[in-house]
């Protein structure tokens, strides 16, 4: 039995089950406590983007995690990859990919000095590629399982969260590594471009370029 998923509080419709998530952190919530929703009219991802999803397809959840763990991204990341299966690929930090598609959004926030975070996640379950909008249909991509899984891969998600959670440092980098898209692969950033090289043990990413060894603490990659 999982720790995480109670208390719980659900929404029809909700701006963002993160923002519903830090107030409720704020307010002294529990560790485990999750904020569920059917839509959201104002869900985000990562760099400020917006992630949209049909009402009733997507799994939209967030959790209240106190004394969460330095490499929460990469637990998140891996513990939404095994629920899509032995496919499913890693885009550091956290993109999950599906048939080089994206399926889901993770999105961290919080505050260290209170020792608490709030892990969002976007998983399209049920969502049906050719419904989305036209700009994210040659990106985006599905689970494609029934509505009825979308309540069961919660549970199961959860449970793998917590698990990654508690994982030793070791046997999640492993993981991570066994499952990322990028090594070897021509990359560029904000800043410049050069070769993947993996993940160090700090969950970094590793960069080889003209000018020697990056490491990048955080931030977006793409490719080419």
């Amino acid at each position: 039995m999982t720790s995480l998923g109670v208390p719980r509080v659900h929404f029809r419709r909700v701006d963002s089950t993160n923002a519903r998530a830090r107030g409720l952190a704020e307010a002294g919530a529990p560790h485990g406590t999750v904020v569920t929703a059917d839509e959201q009219s104002a869900g985000r991802g990562r760099q400020g983007r917006t992630w949209s999803a049909p009402p009733g397809q997507a799994l939209l959840f967030s959790v209240v995690l106190r004394d969460p763990p330095r490499l929460l991204p990469l637990a998140a990341g891996i513990a939404v990859a095994e629920e899509a299966g032995t496919e499913a690929r890693i885009k550091w930090p956290n993109d999950v990919l599906l048939d080089v598609r994206k399926i889901a959004g993770i999105l961290v926030e919080g505050r260290p000095r209170e020792r608490w975070a709030v892990l969002g996640i976007g998983l399209n379950v049920a969502v049906k590629v050719d419904e989305l909008p036209p700009e994210l249909r040659d990106r985006a991509g599905s689970l494609e399982r029934g509505q009825a899984e979308i309540e069961p891969t919660l549970n199961r998600l959860l449970t793998r969260i917590e698990r990654w959670l508690v994982a030793p440092p070791r046997a999640l980098l492993e993981a991570v590594r066994a499952r990322d898209d990028l090594r070897g692969r021509a990359i560029r950033w904000q800043a410049g471009h050069g070769e993947a090289a993996g993940i160090d043990d700090d969950g970094r990413l590793v960069v080889l370029t003209k000018a020697g060894q990056v490491v990048l603490e955080a931030g977006e990659v793409h490719l080419g």
